[in-house]
């Protein structure tokens, strides 16, 4: 993600309603931001129904998300599943589909198997067979995107600071999805890299959705863009956009 959608400090879980000032700053912000990804389908010759906005509220309170779920908002992501458990439960209520997009641990798979609709990152077959574990003891379908690796400064096999599959072994990571009762595999997602020609990147992406939709006809979610790379994103394919700064401003305390 890019730096802006990845840092800063905040907090999470049940609290105070948002303020007027607040909601007021959130609607803005959404309708410039649809606007936005209007103007960019319409440049790439999409209709705009074709690109869903996933809002990334981490650090930001469960207030926000609340503000947003009133403004229409029906997808939200969280890249920590501490924080995005306890969202998720404070906004039970809400009728929202949870995307968690951050790099998973093993360990955390019990968790996110919870309360995510659909896992954006999942990049090796070890972190396939124990989500796949976790929602079957749930009793829960839970849908995954491949993260694939685009930087190529990343040797082969070796996963990149951020996440993701090599290219290479992206249908392998596929196969083990569609194999794994409780999980349904959705598609891709990557990051782009922090330099370099995001259009170029996401074309590369687009390739190996290709490779992988070849194999698997629904897996048809492309998620790729963010705040600050959304327009490249669209005009090579993405169905789905991570936004957060564009969206919440930066990731600081918010209050009014």
């Amino acid at each position: 993600m890019t730096r802006d959608d990845i840092t800063g400090a905040g907090g999470a879980g049940a609290d105070a309603p948002a303020g007027p000032a607040r909601r007021e700053r959130l609607r803005a912000n959404l309708a410039a931001l649809r606007e936005r990804v209007a103007a960019a389908c319409a440049a790439a010759g999409r209709p705009p129904e074709e690109v869903s906005v996933i809002a990334v509220t981490k650090t930001f309170p469960a207030s926000d998300v609340r503000a947003l779920a009133e403004l229409g908002v029906t997808d939200v992501g969280e890249n920590r599943d501490q924080e995005a458990a306890a969202k998720a439960a404070a906004c039970a209520d809400l009728p929202l589909r949870w995307h968690f997009v951050g790099q998973l641990q093993t360990n955390k798979a019990r968790s996110v198997a919870r309360y995510a609709h659909l896992v954006h990152s999942v990049d090796r077959e070890r972190l396939v067979r124990a989500l796949g574990a976790r929602a079957r003891a749930e009793g829960r379908e839970v849908g995954c995107l491949v993260q694939v690796n685009l930087d190529p400064d990343s040797a082969a096999g070796v996963l990149g600071p951020r996440g993701g599959a090599d290219p290479g072994d992206v249908l392998a990571v596929a196969d083990a999805i569609a194999g794994e009762e409780g999980l349904l595999l959705e598609g891709v997602m990557a990051v782009a890299p922090r330099e370099g020609d995001p259009d170029a990147a996401f074309a590369r992406l687009y390739a190996v959705a290709e490779r992988v939709r070849d194999r698997y006809a629904q897996a048809r979610t492309i998620s790729a863009g963010m705040s600050g790379d959304l327009e490249a994103a669209v005009r090579q394919g993405a169905t789905h956009l991570r936004v957060g700064t564009a969206l919440l401003d930066d990731r600081n305390p918010n209050v009014g």
